[in-house]
Order: C-alpha cells, then structure tokens, then sequence
C-alpha cells in the first residue's frame, strides 16, 4: 500500500500556532548539507536544526548506530537499569570535557540540562541565587525562562517567574560602540557593582554564561573577561556555569568553545549538537559537587536513552574519526573572509563575528540602529535562492551561519553568491 503524502495545508490548521515557521517545506529526506522537499527540491541547510546537525542530515554512521540500537533496546530507565550506550558514551566524553569535569548526568533538553545545572549548584553551595547575563538564552520552562533575556516573547505573559535570578551586561562591543578593553572593563565593574547592590556572594550560588552568545546575537566575548569572570567567581567563591547548547560538539571548531578561552567552569550544559538530531542532553560537573546533589532531588524518565546514547557515541567518533573540527575551522574561516569581503562592499553590514562555524552577521542602519528590515530581507531572498538561515538577536537584526561541520569548500562558495545576490536586491 503505497503511503499517503500529506501537504503543508493538510496540517497547518491542526498545528500549534505557538510554533512560528520559517518555510512551508515539508521535507521528504535530508543528506550531509541538504535537505529536500516533497518534489525534490534541495534546500541547502545552514541552520542545522538550529544547530543541532552537526554531523549532517543522516550521516551513514549515526543512522547505523540508531539501527543496532534500536533492535537491541529502545529505553531503560536509569535509576533501574543502565545500559552500553550510555557507559560507552560517559567513557567518549571524558577525553574531550575539561580535565577537572568527571560527573555525568543525562537528560532530554536544553532547558532540561540548565535547570539540572542550577539545581545542582544551588545543592552543592546551599545559596540560592543565580546571576545571568543580558541576552542569554538558556531555555523556556519556568526556571531556564527566568535566565532568558534575549527576547521579552520568551517571557511575556508568563510572569511572575521564579526568583532569584539577577542580569549583568554581556561584553558586547559593537552594541556599546567601544573597544573591548573598554566594554570588558565596564561589565567586570557592573557585575561586582550586582554583587554589592542586590545579591551578595554569600546568597549567591552561580553565575551561568553562554561563551559565545547564542540567540542574543552570536556574540563572542572578549578572552579578557571569561578569564576574569573565573577570577571573580572565584574570588567569591561562586560556580561558574558555560553553557555549551549551542556552541558544543564543534560548532567553533573545538569540542567546546570554552576551549577558545582556556577558562575552567565547574558545570557546564550541553545538548543540540550531542547525537545529530536524537534529543539528549547532559549536565557535566565536577563530581566532588554532584556527590553533593541529595540522591533523588533530581531525575527525569528518558535521560540516557539507550537509541540517543548511541547516536550521541557515534556522534563523537564521527566528528573525530572524519576531522570535522579541522574542517569548521577551515570552512569557518573560509565563510568569515567571505563575508567580511561583502561587508566592505555593503556599509548595512556592522560586523561579522564569530568562531569556527558559529558565525553572526549584524546588520545596522544609517543612524547605527539594529535593522532588522535588512536582515529579514537578506534571508527571506536567500530562501528564495534556496539558501536556508536563520536571524538571532533581541532586535532579529543578525543572520546566524550555522552550516553542518561537514558543509564542503564548494556549498560555503556556493552560500556566499547567494547571500551576496541577496545584499544586491536589497541595497544595489
């Protein structure tokens, strides 16, 4: 019986309209950097799931271990029994986390894995508060959207929020219009001032920061101040929290973006780009703080499945085996000189930014305003050019490149004419 094709009409009306969407494409099968519609139509993919793709669409050896697994056992509870993908998958990390991480914990989701972290901090110091940063994204459930402040939709309607949680300046240069001297120098000072003013270290159990900022605006932050930032918690004597959701698994060309700022953190989150599009996540930390995480004060059904445990095992041997970092830095830096030579030609263009293949392009008018007409524009013409991106930032004003680590030499040549075809319609 031949199976029936249903079109974007025949479902619409009975989606959530709380989910926005980008296209209409119904997506038949995906490849690598491409995916295709119902007629075939290939789409090149630079937004990775929201990078969670890391590997490509379907990479033969993800889709092989998801197989196996699958015939062999498809769930098993972690507080009953354990299983070999979720050992094989503690023992993969252990050579890539940094050295002074070596307690694992597994659950589903982004926002599942800060929440995790924030619970486990506030156990391990018996403080209570949390210190977040302007423009952080770290999830939508009731405590993580009490983090996020990169965008009011994330928590209208939905107050008042738990407390607890106070806001610092994230070093952004370009948005302050300093050096990074400067900026590093005023946020240093800000956050002791938070310190001083409305949460004192003595109450304070952690500050959590994305090290590349994510839906903010992909915003890389001086190395001055993630070094300082560590010799302020530990001055404190706060936990530091990197919240590597969306920078982990390669996106900037190292395992974890941290690793740019040869920073420490006690906790760390990771998720998206873990197992090539199976949901899992993890709170990582040092084990001498989660032996402090009173025994069932925290869990969770599906954490550690054993089919995304496995997609998450050959996840990581694929990213190693096939040089995949290598190839972001290179593809990385292949795209940030191409954009950079588009934004001598195009003044809309403020800055392009970024490491490895997390890479922001932030668009602004004449006066210096966020122009989010601009980027809109650009990626709405890209799509139409079959170019897939996505925008970022409080004001939607920065396109965000996130192409999977095995995008090729030609694809990134390939989304530079487009996008570059893209800036001549709308400021030719």
């Amino acid at each position: 019986m031949e199976k029936e094709i249903l079109t974007y009409s025949d479902v619409l009306p009975h989606l959530s309209p709380v989910w926005t969407h980008y296209t209409n494409i119904i997506a038949s099968r995906a490849e690598g950097s491409t995916v295709y519609d119902l007629d075939g139509t290939p789409y090149l993919d630079f937004t990775c799931g929201i990078g969670v793709t890391n590997t490509g669409h379907c990479h033969p050896r993800v889709v092989e271990a998801i197989r196996e697994q699958a015939g062999l056992l498809l769930h098993g509870q972690a507080n009953i029994i354990l299983h070999q993908p979720m050992l094989e998958l503690v023992r993969s990390l252990l050579p890539l986390v940094p050295p002074s991480i070596d307690g694992f914990f597994f659950s589903n989701s982004g926002a599942e894995a800060v929440e995790g972290a924030v619970k486990l901090a506030r156990h391990a110091t018996g403080k209570s508060n949390i210190i977040v940063f302007q423009g952080s994204f770290h999830g939508r459930t009731a405590s993580t959207m009490a983090l996020t402040t990169s965008k009011t939709i994330y928590r209208a309607g939905y107050q008042p929020l738990p407390s607890g949680v106070f806001s610092a300046p994230y070093p952004y240069p370009l948005r302050y219009g300093w050096d990074e001297e400067t900026t590093t120098a005023f946020c240093l000072n800000e956050l002791e001032y938070l310190l001083m003013t409305q949460t004192a270290p003595s109450e304070t159990a952690a500050v959590i920061i994305e090290p590349v900022l994510g839906e903010g605006g992909y915003v890389v932050p001086p190395a001055a101040f993630l070094k300082s930032l560590r010799e302020l918690c530990d001055k404190h004597g706060l936990l530091l929290i990197m919240d590597e959701i969306q920078s982990g698994f390669g996106r900037t060309g190292r395992w974890f973006a941290l690793e740019h700022f040869g920073v420490q953190p006690d906790i760390m989150t990771v998720a998206k780009g873990l197992a090539s599009g199976l949901p899992i996540s993890g709170v990582f930390s040092r084990l001498d703080l989660m032996k402090k995480w009173a025994p069932g004060s925290h869990g969770g059904t599906y954490g550690g499945n054993a089919v995304a445990a496995a997609a998450a095992v050959a996840t990581i041997r694929a990213i190693q085996e096939e040089h995949m970092l290598e190839n972001a830095q290179a593809r990385g830096a292949q795209l940030m000189a191409g954009l950079r030579h588009l934004q001598a030609q195009y003044p809309g263009i403020a800055e392009v930014r970024g490491l490895g293949l997390m890479v922001g392009v932030e668009f602004r008018d004449a006066q210096g305003k966020p122009d989010k007409a601009a980027a809109k524009a650009a990626a709405h013409d890209c799509l139409d050019q079959r170019l897939m991106l996505l925008t970022c930032g409080p004001w939607d004003n920065v396109i965000r490149w996130i192409p999977p680590l095995v995008v090729t030499a030609e694809q990134i040549d390939e989304a530079l004419g487009i996008f570059e075809s893209a800036l001549k319609h709308n400021h030719g």
